[in-house]
């Protein structure tokens, strides 16, 4: 599958659904690899007769259960940029501030994305184009909130704005110091008073 291609998806009946939901649980906190389809289909009250009929494999219910989580994110992500003030470095700090909300309630473990690319690394895998697209999402998205700042710096302010994001996240799986979403969030606010925009 390319990477610009859309993941093939299931239609999601009410089994599938409890499938998805225990899947989820299950990945995020014990990892993808660790966790079989008998533990999966157990944990959702569901044979595993019934768990290949509605997924056909696991590598499909990785597929579901990382785009399901993508597309929440996204949602909360622009309810947050549409609740925020117009003025493009606000913008910019409304995603960080978005990012320690939702870390605070989906994110233990740090970012699923992140964890799921440190076990699949194969771009043939159908999920690795789920994995890669994210971050290429937020790249853009930030390259275009950089560029309502400073048009002639846009890609450079959006890889930098990046890396403070994916570098807070990283750390906040780690649990190295607190609140390192927080500290990012500064971090990001002085470099856009730097450009002069604040």
């Amino acid at each position: 599958m390319g990477t610009t291609e859309k993941p093939r998806r299931i239609t999601m009946t009410p089994a599938a659904r409890r499938v998805l939901e225990a899947a989820a649980r299950l990945f995020y906190a014990r990892g993808i690899h660790a966790v079989g389809v008998d533990l999966i289909a157990a944990e959702a009250g569901v044979t595993k007769k019934t768990l290949y009929d509605r997924f056909g494999s696991k590598e499909q219910i990785v597929v579901e259960y990382l785009v399901d989580r993508d597309e929440r994110w996204r949602a909360f992500l622009d309810q947050r940029l549409g609740a925020a003030p117009p003025a493009p470095p606000d913008r910019v700090l409304a995603v960080f501030d978005a990012s320690r909300a939702w870390a605070v309630e989906n994110n233990s473990k740090g970012c699923g994305m992140v964890n799921a690319h440190a076990e699949i690394s194969d771009p043939s895998h159908p999920a690795y184009p789920v994995i890669t697209g994210q971050k290429k999402w937020m790249l853009d998205l930030f390259t275009q909130l950089a560029g309502d700042i400073s048009p002639d710096r846009a890609t450079h302010l959006g890889r930098t704005l990046m890396l403070l994001h994916e570098g807070a996240l990283v750390a906040h799986g780690l649990n190295v110091f607190p609140d390192p979403i927080a500290h990012a969030r500064e971090q990001a606010q002085a470099l856009l008073a730097a450009t002069g925009n604040t």
